[in-house]
């Protein structure tokens, strides 16, 4: 089986954050990343994912929690793109449907090389607790860009906020994990052009 695993350090002015993970595990996870939110959202993505790891994170919260959100997408995203390695065998879409609640998200992946994120989703309150919701298509969008993937998120409905940025979390590690399976009928990268790009 191949090993699918990475570990990414990344140090600025602003933070310091150190992501190991493995993509083939069984979602046993550490996550300290200095945002309460944050800590709960990635554990929930740790665990729906069934990835195994750590994401440690110091960053400048005592000026507001942007700059560590923002960097933990890209290395989350650098992460997983190392850990895929070249991508043969695999699936390459997946998508999730997932309930919380009020609320329901969908996720739709393709692990193309070709990043894009489509954020269709109304998230009704500008603070969870002390957590800037704006901040979540800020991650979102550094870690599809540093993943190198093509995410379409979704919520037709939801009025809770803490409901909806949740199942957007656990929708989206499910549907990653379906992309990223084998298929054993898959030979090379599942491209008719032969590289994904």
């Amino acid at each position: 089986m191949v090993n699918r695993t990475a570990s990414i350090s990344r140090q600025t002015n602003e933070t310091q954050i150190e992501i190991s993970l493995d993509l083939d595990g069984t979602g046993a996870s550490k996550v300290e990343t200095g945002v309460p939110f944050m800590d709960h959202m990635l554990d929930l993505f740790m665990k729906h994912g069934l990835y195994d790891g750590s994401i440690v994170a110091k960053g400048d919260v005592e000026i507001d929690d942007h700059h560590t959100t923002e960097d933990l997408g890209i290395v989350l995203g650098q992460a997983i793109r190392q850990a895929l390695g070249d991508k043969k065998g695999i699936k390459r879409y997946g998508h999730a449907f997932v309930p919380m609640d009020d609320a329901l998200a969908q996720v739709y992946i393709d692990c193309s090389d070709r990043p894009h994120l489509e954020f269709r989703a109304d998230i009704p309150a500008a603070k969870v607790g002390t957590f800037d919701t704006e901040l979540v298509h800020e991650f979102l969008w550094k870690f599809a860009l540093e993943a190198r993937m093509n995410v379409h998120i979704i919520v037709p409905y939801g009025h809770n906020t803490h409901h909806i940025i949740e199942a957007i979390f656990k929708a989206l590690a499910r549907a990653i994990d379906d992309a990223i399976q084998f298929d054993p009928r898959v030979t090379g990268v599942p491209s008719t052009k032969g590289l994904l790009g």
